[in-house]
Formats: C-alpha cells, sequence, structure tokens
C-alpha cells in the first residue's frame, strides 16, 4: 500500500485518483480506489498539532490498521489541494521517517517543480533526497507533453521497454527539454530571477490581505506558486469572475475553492506580473465592498444632514 496525504492531488487515472484526497476528483473514478491510506498533511489540524509524530505512532503501533507501506508520496506545495506548503523541518522529518522505517519517498514535482517555487526542484531547501521524483508540465520549455519519473538506480527494476505507452518517447518536445534546461538553467540567474518575482507576488498579495481586515483573508504558497484564502469561497468566486471581466484569468484552488491561486509563467515580465497584480487587487476591491455594509463616513453624512433638518426645524 501508499501513504499519500490530505488535500493531494496527483492526477486522474485510477492509481492517481487513489492518492488524491478531493472527493470531486475521487468520484469521478466510478471504482472503489483502495490500497491507500489518507495521512494528515502539515498542519492539517493546525499549526499546533505534530502530524509526523501522528503518522510516526500509526506506522509503529501494530493495531493502527495501518500496513507499513511501500512508499509515501508527498508534495511539498499542495496546487490543487490550496497551495498549502510544507515546512523545511516538517519535510526534513518526513524523509527520516521514511529512511527509518525502510520506506521509499516520492516526491510529486508535477506542478511544483521545474522552478515553480524558486528552485528547479521544490524540496531542494530541505536538503532531503527523495527516492522518486515526478516531473511534468513546463518541463519541456514549450508547452509540449512531456513527464518524467526519475529514480535511484537501485530501484529501476524494469526491463527495456516494459514500462511503455502510446505517447511515450516525443521526440520533439525532448529537443525543447533539452535546450529549456541548458538555457535557463545553465547558471543560478533564471532561479534568482524567479525568487524575485515571488517576493514581488508576496509583497503584493501580503498587502491585499492586511488591506481588507473585514474580509478574513490569508496568504499561502512559495515562489510563484502563491495566493489569497478566502474565509466565504463564494468570495473566491466572485473575484475569478471579477477579474475575467478586468482582462485577467486566475483559477480557484483548495477543497472547497477558496484560494484565488497565481501560477503565472515563471518567463513573465516583470511589468506584465504587476499589471495581473493590479487587476486582481480591483478585483478583490470590488468584491469586498460589494459586500461590505454601508461604511460610517455614509452614516455621518445622514446624521448631519438629521441634524441640520432638526435646526431649522427649532429655528
Amino acid at each position: 500500500n501508499i501513504i499519500a496525504f490530505t488535500n493531494g492531488f496527483h492526477g486522474v487515472s485510477l492509481g492517481s485518483l487513489a492518492l488524491t484526497g478531493n472527493q470531486k476528483f475521487r468520484e469521478a473514478a466510478g471504482v472503489n480506489l483502495s490500497d491507500v491510506h489518507h495521512a494528515a498533511y502539515a498542519g492539517y489540524f493546525g499549526d499546533d498539532v505534530d502530524t509526523i509524530s501522528m503518522l510516526d505512532k500509526l506506522l509503529t503501533d501494530r493495531s493502527s490498521g495501518i500496513d507499513l507501506p511501500a512508499a509515501i508520496i508527498v508534495e511539498c506545495v499542495q496546487g490543487e489541494g490550496g497551495l498549502n506548503t510544507a515546512s523545511i523541518s516538517w519535510l526534513k522529518r518526513l524523509s527520516m521517517l521514511c529512511a527509518e522505517h525502510d520506506i521509499l519517498l516520492i516526491v510529486d514535482d508535477i506542478q511544483a517543480g521545474c522552478g515553480r517555487t524558486g528552485s528547479f526542484f521544490s524540496f531542494e531547501r530541505a536538503g532531503i533526497h527523495p527516492d522518486i521524483v515526478t516531473l511534468s508540465k513546463s518541463l519541456s520549455g514549450y508547452g509540449l507533453p512531456m513527464a518524467l519519473v526519475l529514480m535511484k538506480p537501485k530501484l529501476d527494476a524494469w526491463k527495456p521497454g516494459q514500462h511503455n505507452g502510446t505517447f511515450r518517447g516525443n521526440n520533439l518536445a525532448f529537443v525543447t527539454a533539452t535546450k529549456a534546461i541548458r538555457h535557463f538553467w545553465a547558471d543560478d540567474s533564471f532561479q534568482q530571477d524567479i525568487q524575485q518575482k515571488g517576493e514581488l507576488v508576496k509583497r503584493h498579495l501580503t498587502q491585499m490581505v492586511a488591506q481588507y481586515p473585514q474580509a478574513e483573508l490569508s496568504h499561502r504558497g512559495r515562489g510563484l506558486m502563491q495566493g489569497i484564502v478566502f474565509s466565504d469561497p463564494a468570495w473566491a468566486d466572485e473575484v475569478t469572475s471579477k477579474a475575467f471581466e478586468m482582462g485577467l484569468i486566475i483559477e480557484t484552488s483548495g477543497s472547497l475553492s477558496e484560494v484565488v491561486k497565481l501560477l503565472p509563467p515563471l518567463t513573465i515580465e516583470t511589468e506584465n506580473l504587476e499589471k495581473g497584480l493590479t487587476i486582481l487587487s480591483k478585483a478583490i476591491d470590488a468584491v469586498v465592498k460589494s459586500h461590505t455594509p454601508k461604511t460610517a463616513s455614509s452614516f455621518n453624512v445622514k446624521s448631519a444632514q438629521a441634524a441640520q433638518s432638526t435646526r431649522e426645524f427649532n429655528a
């Protein structure tokens, strides 16, 4: 069996759906999804609950009902799950837990990899060494379909051509991926550029959160994979609709679609990034104001008018 995490998303084929947490996606399978136990992700019960210790207890207690798994699969930043982010210490302890129990550690870097979080792999800052890594999305550099499974050599038990498929060996994607990696990752300049843009996004989003305390907003994510959490998911949906009217395409994520998620191209120009953030800010402003009761200033205007009428009446 495999252990995955709450709010995780790993794809929509049957094996991937079994790993995925969201009910909406799981229901699409139409069959029973088995052989997976979902453990609590970092912060799932709040910052005060140690979910790694909980998982360790489940693995060591022979009456927990959880069989020792072949592997644990994790996203360092949960894209579809709502931009929940695992801390460096949490990832380090998860890696140590896997080593202690002789469990393979798989990092799903399909959405968070290839520079999305600021480094090529999302787990680099934690200094861990997964046994298996999955990559896709912007890997080819030009949007061509391409995916890779990276594994430690000792795990490669397949015979040549045994793991095949209809769309394997896309030669054009191989060429563009090689070109993109050699061009963008020849030194650390591209990585630094992503990190700077990530800080710009973080600055703007935290300002938006602080600007509307009445809306109970919060910020999540890392690098060019960040977003704003709305306490009322309906507001998040209204913001994406309003942004679309203003010329910005942006989506939601999270179990209730409560997170407005920014996932801009890694090569986006700073000017365009700031333009998009400005549109998002205007969309949030419009939605928050549409739900905000009449302000004190309008009340004061009416009060002044009433007082004036009283004075005229007394006179």
